[in-house]
């Protein structure tokens, strides 16, 4: 992995079940869920280093930093008088 690598992350609002999904085809294995945006990106820097580290993507004692961007989707529907 360079230093330049940014791992990319989606989010959306999933208001059947009330929370935020994230997932990834960057970072294989993670799906996730959080009632708030900042309580999924909280999970998610803990999560994207676990499972980076898990499918060997970096090595078990890796020290350094890890970029990952959030990028989300929402959609609303609005009546029109």
């Amino acid at each position: 992995m360079t230093s330049a690598t940014v791992f990319q992350v989606n989010a959306f609002w999933d208001a059947d079940a009330g929370v935020w999904v994230a997932t990834s085809e960057d970072i294989p294995g993670l799906a996730t869920e959080a009632e708030s945006f900042d309580a999924l990106q909280r999970k998610l820097r803990g999560m994207v280093p676990e499972l980076l580290m898990l499918n060997q993507a970096i090595s078990l004692d890796y020290k350094g930093s890890i970029s990952f961007e959030l990028t989300t989707h929402t959609q609303e529907t609005v009546e029109v008088a």
